[in-house]
């Protein structure tokens, strides 16, 4: 949820300060202070040198670390004055705006968020201008989320039509929310009156939702352990069937949107994709989207299908 984030980034700038002022901190230092598992620190830390001073890149925070110690080795560069170009400031405050709207956002952070809003169109100047005629709305996730998280709080169901990429196809269902959750993805759990149980659906993947005026009555259930949830969601099963997709520059999202077990970069900037599905014929509308963009090189069988697949589909525009 955006709770989750905003918890996320609030921690990785109190961290910069924090290792700033403490060159060559311990790792099991650092996520006792911050209350957090190693492991989660360490995801942090894989993030941090990606951040820096200019969206055009370089500037960064140059941090790494041998697992028991972290080092910064450029923190004087970063702590220079901001200086932003218009077409930063443009970005960054429709960004901010945006972000602003979003549902589940907690008041308090809406609130600080607005304030810094002000205080960086103060400082943009003329730029500030040109980002007030520009808006970005989140309408497939962010809609959704909204009326999920209106459902949940008034205690009704919803209907919706969702998407099955294990199946190709697209259900219509009557459920009875239960709760929101985030792992990489936003979901939510609810006990589903088509197939009578509880089921887990993933926020991108609601084609079209109604709130209906039914009261939401799921039967009494224990929560799952959400470490549990999530280790489900995102883990394939070493059994699975392995599929190997080749993919150019324009596909290296798939490697950032899918688990897998390896990533192997290709001359030409793209990668060489190993991942593995429990039902590999779902990935054939992944095949499709990417187009020029990547081809399945194996199972054969996945690739011929998806081939045959694009050819049909050539076949109807032509028609």
């Amino acid at each position: 949820m955006a709770g989750n984030a905003i918890d996320q980034t609030r921690r990785m700038l109190s961290l910069v300060t924090y290792l700033r002022e403490r060159p060559g901190a311990r790792v099991a230092d650092v996520a006792r202070a911050f209350g957090i598992s190693e492991d989660e620190l360490i995801a942090d830390l894989d993030v941090l040198p990606l951040c820096g001073t200019s969206f055009r890149g370089g500037d960064l925070m140059d941090i790494d670390t041998d697992g028991e110690r972290i080092w910064w080795h450029n923190p004087d560069d970063v702590a220079e004055p901001l200086r932003l170009a218009a077409d930063e400031a443009t970005a960054l405050l429709v960004a901010a705006r945006a972000v602003a709207t979003l549902p589940g956002l907690r008041e308090g952070d809406r609130d600080a968020l607005l304030r810094a809003t002000a205080k960086l169109e103060a400082a943009a100047g003329e730029a500030a201008g040109a980002s007030s005629r520009l808006s970005v709305i989140f309408e497939s996730e962010g809609g959704v989320f909204a009326d999920v998280d209106r459902a949940i709080s008034e205690r009704r169901r919803l209907w919706l039509r969702y998407y099955s990429p294990a199946r190709d196809e697209v259900t219509e269902r009557v459920v009875d929310p239960i709760r929101l959750f985030a792992v990489g993805r936003t979901y939510m759990e609810a006990w589903c009156r088509l197939s009578e149980a509880r089921r887990t659906f993933r926020l991108d993947r609601v084609v079209e939702i109604k709130l209906l005026d039914d009261a939401s009555d799921p039967p009494p259930i224990e929560l799952r352990d959400l470490s549990e949830l999530s280790s489900a969601l995102v883990q394939t099963g070493a059994e699975d069937p392995e599929v190997v997709v080749e993919v150019g520059p324009g596909g290296r999202w798939v490697a950032e949107y899918y688990p897998h077990d390896s990533a192997d970069e290709l001359p030409d900037g793209g990668l060489r994709i190993t991942l593995r599905a429990p039902d590999p014929g779902s990935l054939r509308r992944l095949a499709l989207r990417l187009g020029r963009d990547g081809r399945i090189v194996s199972p054969q069988e996945l690739a011929d299908s998806a081939r045959d697949a694009a050819r049909q589909a050539l076949a109807a525009y032509g028609e």
